[in-house]
């Protein structure tokens, strides 16, 4: 695995680390191949149950590495190839993984950086941090799940107005429109993205799996679609060895230790 994107599996939690802090992660090729690899990997791994995407240095992840991109466009190289072979199986390893995925967002997310965090299920934010949308900028249009994720967050209007005019939207405001679940104090936020990480890992893991796929089912079918979709999603939960653990720790007044199954 290449050192641009550090992996760790601890207690059943994997922590993905963006780790090209003086090129603020900026996602040249080794790292967007780094990236895919290591989320299909925690996807596929039993022992995973929950997943921290985070970065070193002062980003989160500022998208497209724009020196090598130059560097391709003079060399008269297929350049948006990228969009096929690395960001749309990384934002559908992130959507389409079952189980829960946290990024925790250190820094300025921008582009494709901002695409991977909206993908996440949770986004605990520092305080100092900022998401940019950028694509227009630099005229282009969205990719890495953007158009998907984006007016699903914030709604189509303001979708648009972020994609349109793009600008540092700062974590409080974030926090208000609706991309930020939590934000903290740059200094905590190593810790307590962490924190939730863990909490989700130590949670019933097939329970939120169906949680997710849900989510996803709901947000383009109609009520009667999703109704039979949560009847089908809920028989399947109800058998899971966590339900029972669940109910069992209930009767006995004690807390669940969920086995993720």
């Amino acid at each position: 695995m290449a050192d641009t994107v550090l992996y760790d599996v601890t207690d059943g939690l994997a922590t993905v680390t963006l780790n090209r802090p003086d090129a603020m992660n900026a996602l040249d090729i080794e790292t967007k191949i780094a990236l895919r690899e290591v989320l299909g990997e925690a996807g596929a791994d039993p022992a995973v149950r929950a997943v921290l995407l985070t970065a070193t240095g002062r980003a989160f992840c500022v998208g497209q590495d724009l020196k090598e991109h130059v560097e391709l466009l003079a060399r008269a190289e297929s350049v948006m190839s990228t969009v096929k072979e690395h960001y749309n199986p990384i934002v559908t390893a992130i959507t389409g993984m079952r189980k829960p995925v946290v990024a925790g967002v250190n820094g300025v997310a921008a582009g494709a950086g901002a695409g991977f965090a909206f993908a996440a299920d949770y986004r605990v934010v520092a305080d100092t941090a900022a998401f940019n949308t950028s694509f227009a900028g630099v005229a282009l249009t969205a990719d890495s799940g953007v158009s998907w994720t984006l007016p699903r967050l914030v709604g189509h209007s303001r979708a648009s107005d972020l994609l349109l005019f793009p600008r540092n939207v700062p974590a409080q405001e974030a926090y208000e429109l609706g991309i930020a679940n939590k934000v903290v104090p740059a200094a905590e936020l190593a810790a307590e993205a962490a924190a939730v990480a863990r909490r989700l890992a130590e949670g019933p893991t097939a329970a939120y799996a169906a949680l997710k796929e849900s989510l996803a089912y709901g947000a383009d079918h109609s009520l009667a679609q999703s109704l039979a979709k949560e009847d089908e999603l809920q028989a399947r939960a109800g058998a899971s060895e966590d339900h029972r653990i669940a109910v069992d720790a209930f009767l006995k007044k004690q807390k669940p230790e969920f086995v993720g199954r």
